[in-house]
């Protein structure tokens, strides 16, 4: 598990910024009071703080929760910070996570330009 974070049958990331000062049973509280979700299942949960070249990772293995932290040292992650929700990652979303692309990419919507219509009117 250390290694493998395609091992869980979920893998949840968390939107917006994360204290990273904060240990296994704050995140744990975080995770179940503010979402509803069941820390037991085989889920893996992804928390970012500010800076984005490290976040943290918590994990129920059977007997205990496992905490890891993960530091790039070359490159930053592009962690969604639009919200304060949890979305589900699969295995090909958590591979652009960790390559330091956003997993979850925001339709980009451009204004449309003012076109002006010059209508001519003939008068007969």
């Amino acid at each position: 598990m250390l290694v493998n974070y395609h091992a869980p049958k979920h893998v949840y990331i968390v939107c917006g910024n994360t204290d990273l000062r904060k240990g296994i049973d704050t995140l744990a509280i975080l995770i179940a009071d503010n979402f509803g979700l069941d820390l037991y299942n085989d889920s893996l949960f992804l928390f970012c703080g500010r800076r984005n070249d490290r976040f943290k990772a918590l994990y129920w293995d059977g007997e205990g929760f496992i905490l890891l932290y993960k530091r790039f040292d070359n490159g930053r992650l592009t962690w969604p910070r639009t919200s304060e929700e949890v979305k589900e990652l699969d295995s090909q979303q958590l591979d652009l996570l960790l390559k330091g692309l956003n997993p979850l990419p925001q339709p980009k919507v451009h204004r449309a330009k003012k076109r002006f219509i010059l209508l001519k009117i003939f008068l007969y």
